[in-house]
């Protein structure tokens, strides 16, 4: 069975009437870590997630598979060593959704870091993160330091750290690791809200869940049920009531895309804002994006927007730190914001609580995994499958096998390591050109897809005539098919945003071929007018306020 949602009927039915080990709500990066982990060791595991899979902070994140730098400040040496060691595992599993990036930290006179603090930190960070001997810090001179990147202001500079960090696309992170979970037996499906959970004698066995596409709701029943929904956790233990003790403080974190004809960074940045806090400047794509902002947030944490203070902090520390570059509002070409779920400590600033996560379980037997990074997701899975295991065997006698996600790699990830991926991308191109390809087309898809690309390269061979009808280029067409055959999306906004990130990095294009695209899709699933116009008014939305701050749209519109 292919994992697409034209397969949605099997794939209620089988949740509807099999009894499952575990079911996962949430669909992010930690739940499809936890799918994986379960279903390789042969547990029986079911997830379902109330949006589309890493809609939520899961493809809202800064897109770094980071080592946690500034952890240190914080003296989470623990954290920094963990999340150094596991950004390794994440790449070597999936070299195709991860890159290693050296990053500047330049340091100013008055700065947050100097010298001796910047050499010293990023020495015990490689140390900690048993960082590779070719990625190690290197410092460098005020004139090293405007080499690698001449924007930097020039006054009062010091000097530069040099690390290596590790970007990502976190959403095509999260659903790789969902399409391996799949391919190992899981059950996961989207656009499946639980409305109610049940019990037996006290005890959680199940949950009562609304299919967001067609109404119907259904019962799924397990023998452990774990919550794993980000900004939702609370929310979750409120209906089994048991939200007390540490609760979530959500902060809300915002990314601005310009495009690098007017913000020409060679370089990733890492810098200190006038206030103290860091912004990361990375070049993707041809964009620069920065970010991000921190803020305490207590509004609707399903669509987090960008607001006009938003995006002037964004632009204010931009220009304090690249004072050239003058940038504007208008240069502005689009923008995300995302939601934290940080536990709450009383007394302390957004950017001091603690990233670590926790495992609470309540007196029904509810596993919550709250807090943590994207980095940390495969340990994090690896510790609630362990409990998971040991329960089973307690209750029911059955044996497990231990966690096998460490050296396994993720769906794409089959290309012989991180040391052979250049030279899979190779092998990949020059098949790419034997389909009429350009070199940068097929190294695009090779480098996007890893070794699922071949089967992207049949779509672009089978369906050129179908691409030419809708009038689709046939590079965007064949990961549109793709995604729909292989990838569960199901409106144009899960493609546009979360299968491509075309939304965040390429919203021209999204702009030029959207009504193609929900036409195809609107044929691919056979819709009726009332959905096409929901799905369709979704992408808009979601449009508008990547573009545009919140307290703008308004005026906007009226325009």
């Amino acid at each position: 069975m292919n994992f697409s949602n034209k397969n949605r009927e099997d794939m209620i039915t089988k949740l509807k009437t099999e009894k499952f080990d575990v079911l996962i709500i949430g669909g992010g990066i930690t739940g499809a870590g936890i799918a994986l982990d379960a279903s390789t060791r042969g547990m029986k595991t079911a997830l379902v997630d109330m949006q589309d899979f890493s809609a939520g902070t899961s493809s809202r994140s800064t897109k770094l598979v980071h080592g946690g730098l500034r952890y240190l400040k914080q003296f989470e040496v623990k954290m920094v060593a963990e999340v150094g060691k596991e950004r390794a595992i994440v790449y070597e599993n999936g070299p195709h959704v991860t890159t290693p990036e050296w990053m500047l930290l330049p340091f100013h006179k008055g700065g947050t870091f100097g010298k001796f603090s910047t050499s010293i930190g990023l020495r015990i960070y490689d140390f900690l993160a048993g960082v590779k001997k070719s990625e190690r810090r290197k410092m460098l001179s005020p004139s090293e330091t405007l080499q690698k990147e001449p924007l930097v202001k020039k006054e009062n500079l010091k000097g530069g750290g040099y690390y290596v960090e590790y970007r990502t696309d976190d959403a095509r992170l999260t659903l790789e690791v969902m399409k391996s979970a799949f391919a190992n037996g899981a059950t996961a499906l989207n656009y499946t809200m639980v409305e109610e959970l049940l019990y037996k004698d006290g005890k959680v066995v199940g949950a009562l869940v609304r299919d967001q596409v067609t109404q119907q709701t259904y019962e799924i029943y397990a023998e452990k049920i774990v919550n794993a929904t980000g900004p939702w956790v609370d929310s979750v233990r409120e209906k089994d009531q048991s939200r007390n003790g540490k609760t979530l403080k959500l902060t809300k974190g915002v990314h601005i895309v310009i495009d690098q004809s007017r913000f020409p960074l060679k370089q990733a940045v890492y810098f200190d804002t006038p206030d103290g806090r860091m912004v990361f400047a990375i070049p993707r794509e041809g964009k620069a994006y920065v970010g991000t902002t921190d803020t305490f947030f207590d509004e609707d944490i399903t669509n987090p927007t960008m607001t006009s203070d938003d995006r002037q902090y964004v632009m204010d520390a931009i220009n304090y730190m690249f004072p050239e570059l003058n940038i504007s509002e208008n240069d502005v070409e689009s923008s995300w914001a995302g939601v934290r779920p940080l536990i709450w400590e009383e007394g302390k600033d957004p950017s001091e609580i603690s990233r670590k996560d926790e495992i609470w379980e309540s007196d029904s037997g509810l596993i919550t995994i709250a807090g943590g990074k994207l980095t940390g997701y495969r340990k994090m899975a690896e510790m609630i499958v362990d409990l998971l295991a040991d329960k089973l065997k307690k209750e029911n006698g059955r044996s497990y096998t231990t966690c096998k996600t460490r050296t396994m790699p993720i769906s794409g990830g089959n290309v012989g390591g991180s040391k052979n991926f250049p030279s899979f991308i190779s092998r990949q191109v020059a098949d790419g050109l034997q389909l009429g390809l350009t070199k940068d087309e097929a190294k695009h898809i090779a480098s996007m897809y890893g070794s699922n690309a071949p089967e992207v390269f049949k779509m672009i061979e089978n369906h050129r005539e179908k691409a030419n009808e809708y009038g689709l280029p046939i590079l965007l067409f064949a990961k549109l098919h793709y995604s729909l055959e292989q990838e569960m999306a199901l409106t144009p906004l899960d493609f546009f945003n979360r299968r491509t990130g075309a939304i965040l990095f390429d919203i021209d294009l999204v702009k030029k071929h959207k009504e193609k695209v929900i036409k195809y899709i609107n044929d691919y699933f056979n819709w009726n007018v009332e959905k096409r116009n929901s799905y369709s008014k979704e992408l808009e939305t979601e449009i508008l306020n990547a573009t545009i701050p919140r307290d703008k749209q308004h005026n906007e519109r009226l325009a």
